[in-house]
This record gives C-alpha cells, sequence and structure tokens, in this order.
C-alpha cells in the first residue's frame, strides 16, 4: 500500500496556504510534517483526510484493495480537538466511533488498557482530565482498523510517560503495516521517518 501526494496545493480562508507538495509514503513507513504555525501543517493532514478540498494536484491511495479504495476510507484523522461527546461515557464514545469507522484489532476494554485508562471507561468523557482525555481519543486508532494514521499534533497534553507509550503504539502500527504522517513540533521518536518542512507561515 502506498499514500502518494503529487502537486498538491491547498488554502485555508480563501488563501493559499502551500503548493507543490509531494511524497510517497509505503507501508510500515512514517512521514513527519513540521514547519512555523500557520505555514499549513493542519491544514495538509485536513487535505489528505478529504476533510477540505484541495485545490491543485493529486492525492490517492495505491494498494487499498476493496477494504480501502480511496484515501478517506483508508484513514483515521487525529486532530487538534479529540472529537468525543463530553455527557457520553468513555465506552459510548469509543463504540460509536467503532460503529462509524469499522471493526478494529482491540476490543474497547483492550484499547483503553493500551492507553492506561484500563477500568475508566464507564466515566463521563468530561470528567477526564486534559491528559485521559487525549489518550481516550487515542484509543479511537486502536478499536478500528484503518491503515493509515495522519495525527495533528497528537502528543499535545500527553505526559512524558504517556508519549513514549503512544511513540510505541505508533512503532506497532507501522510494524504491522500501517502507515503514520503526523504534523508535529516535538519528536515523536518515530526512527528513520521522512521529514516534509513547510514553508513559511503566511498572514
Amino acid at each position: 500500500m502506498r499514500l502518494i501526494a503529487e502537486n498538491l496545493s491547498g488554502e485555508r480562508g480563501g488563501e493559499a496556504v502551500f503548493a507543490g507538495i509531494g511524497f510517497a509514503i509505503e507501508d510500515g513507513q512514517s512521514l513527519v510534517v513540521t514547519g512555523p504555525n500557520g505555514s499549513g501543517k493542519s491544514t495538509l493532514l485536513r487535505v489528505i483526510a478529504g476533510l477540505l478540498p484541495h485545490l491543485h494536484g493529486r492525492i490517492a491511495i495505491e494498494g487499498g484493495g476493496e477494504d480501502f479504495p480511496t484515501v478517506a476510507s483508508a484513514c483515521h484523522y487525529l486532530g487538534h480537538q479529540n472529537a468525543m461527546k463530553a455527557a457520553l461515557t468513555v465506552d459510548e464514545n469509543l463504540a460509536f466511533w467503532r460503529r462509524f469507522s469499522g471493526d478494529g484489532r482491540l476490543s474497547i476494554a483492550d484499547a483503553l488498557e493500551q492507553v492506561d485508562l484500563g477500568g475508566l471507561g464507564h466515566l463521563p468523557f468530561g470528567y477526564l482530565s486534559t491528559g485521559q482525555k487525549r489518550r481516550a481519543a487515542i484509543a479511537k486508532l486502536l478499536v478500528s482498523h484503518r491503515p493509515v494514521w495522519l495525527l495533528d499534533e497528537p502528543t499535545a497534553g500527553l505526559d512524558n510517560a504517556s508519549e513514549a507509550r503512544f511513540t510505541e503504539l505508533m512503532k506497532a502500527h507501522c510494524a504491522a503495516g500501517g502507515i503514520v504522517a503526523a504534523a508535529t513540533h516535538l519528536p515523536l521518536g518515530l526512527g528513520g521517518a521522512t521529514a516534509l518542512e513547510m514553508g513559511r507561515a503566511h498572514g
């Protein structure tokens, strides 16, 4: 499987943010996107995920087969917002995302153990601390299997131990044939990742 971008350009609020972006990531590989605030890192991930249109160029998945015929169908997107409802329990939130995104390799209980939230699934999401909320959002990646993880500042709000645990989850995903594309200001510990540095900030 390959995730390919050719001569991509994108805009935010009607203003061009980036242009001429290209890469090809094979299964088992990762892409780390860096650059100053406003350079288009988040916009690029949203374009790849199909959440925003691109102005020019092409984004495609090759080798996804019947299970993942389009880029959008192959992607998990983890943005700045955790996309969980505060009034629902952690278990209920994850059950929703599992129905929405499809089955995964792990049960909800096992996914919560992987992010060190075992036994907390019965709590309303709104009761969790900032770090716990981010870890619960990371568990979304584990309860539904999609080969491409698009991660926007994924370690925001995590302590050092949780950062290290998430690094191991990303490495395991790649080792199982997955692809990781992450926008970050902080090192993620992904050895051998392809680097993509976005240009100067706009406006």
